[in-house]
């Protein structure tokens, strides 16, 4: 295994950042990170790398980054409705959606196109067009860093939340997911009432309903919509949906009555955080190479050489301008790396 020193992670972010890390080095098994860790630089903390779509670097990794391309995909057995099948954290999301749709395994057609490896969709509880990946979540395997022990984690475990689980909050930099272990389903069950998946699939002349048409349809809206990382950098939406109160929803329409909200749980009701953005003027901005996206104002990007700080800033000033204007406090989806 090779202990690399002062390398450049642009090649390994999506938002295309230039920070550099003092170690760095790559492993593709639970024996080759074990190993990895007994050789633990003294006082360097090591961060797990996966597909770098949702990190924003704002400065250089003083300790050391360790990438994660655990691959393989493994059907452990089925029963009547569900197949259930194993994945290396490191293997490619998107990769793995067409593996399944390929085998009319149902569950993942939504989540098409989105960025990042199978390690990230737990972590993230990644979610698009109606779907969450906790509907097909069975369990995952991870690695605590400290004694090397392996633990496995059920759904209730892993504590799902939008956009959040354990593995971002309490349990932070303390596990390194090894495998993720899905549930999908033998019978589709057909989710197109979202956004505008009905109205896409009408565009395209379906006729006869599918996993693979349903996914089309998500990528043709989400390539509508959001720029690809490799021409323009990016770690998609940047930006979480606020939930508000229904009480309070009703005063901000009061006030704006254009504004857009969708019911969440319970009493809550999620606003459009991209609507918000645009209100104040945000969408299509660019200072230097940072920029908000001139058609998702949930997107920022890097144009070129724009610094992580850069990004971040122009990140503060979207969410003070929110605050200000509508007094909604937004969340970043992205995680930021000091």
């Amino acid at each position: 295994m090779l202990i690399q020193e002062n390398i450049s992670l642009r090649p390994f972010n999506t938002m295309g950042i230039e920070a550099r890390a003092r170690y760095f080095a790559r492993f593709g098994s639970v024996s080759d990170l074990q190993e990895l860790l007994k050789e633990r630089i003294k006082g360097a903390s090591p961060f797990i790398l996966g597909g770098g779509s949702n990190i924003l670097f704002t400065g250089d990794v003083n300790g050391w980054v360790l990438k994660n391309e655990i691959g393989g995909i493994d059907e452990l057995y089925e029963d009547k409705n569900h197949i259930y099948v194993k994945v290396g954290a490191g293997e490619n999301w998107q990769s793995f959606v067409e593996h399944c749709i390929s085998r009319n395994w149902a569950g993942v057609e939504n989540l098409s196109l989105i960025p990042g490896n199978v390690g990230a969709t737990p972590m993230q509880n990644i979610g698009a067009y109606g779907a969450e990946i906790k509907e097909v979540f069975q369990e995952l395997e991870a690695l605590h860093l400290e004694d090397s022990t392996i633990h496995t984690f059920s759904v209730n475990d892993c504590e799902f939340g939008y956009r959040e689980s354990v593995f971002k909050r309490k349990y932070k930099d303390r596990f390194i997911i090894l495998s993720v272990t899905y549930r999908l389903n033998k019978t589709p069950q057909f989710n197109t009432s979202y956004g505008a998946i009905g109205q896409e699939l009408e565009g395209m002349g379906v006729k006869d309903l599918s996993i693979a048409a349903i996914s089309q349809a998500v990528i043709n809206i989400r390539r509508s919509k959001l720029p690809d990382p490799a021409v323009i950098g990016n770690a998609g939406s940047f930006f979480k949906n606020p939930s508000i109160s229904s009480s309070r929803n009703k005063q901000l329409q009061q006030r704006f009555p254009g504004i857009v909200g969708y019911p969440g749980a319970g009493d809550l009701v999620k606003l459009a955080a991209g609507w918000l953005i645009e209100q104040c003027g945000w969408k299509g901005v660019r200072r230097g190479d940072a920029g908000c996206h001139a058609k998702q104002a949930l997107v920022l990007v890097n144009y070129g050489n724009a610094s992580g700080k850069e990004i971040y800033d122009l990140s503060e000033d979207i969410l003070q301008s929110v605050k200000q204007k509508f007094g909604v406090e937004l969340e970043r989806e992205v995680n930021i790396v000091v």
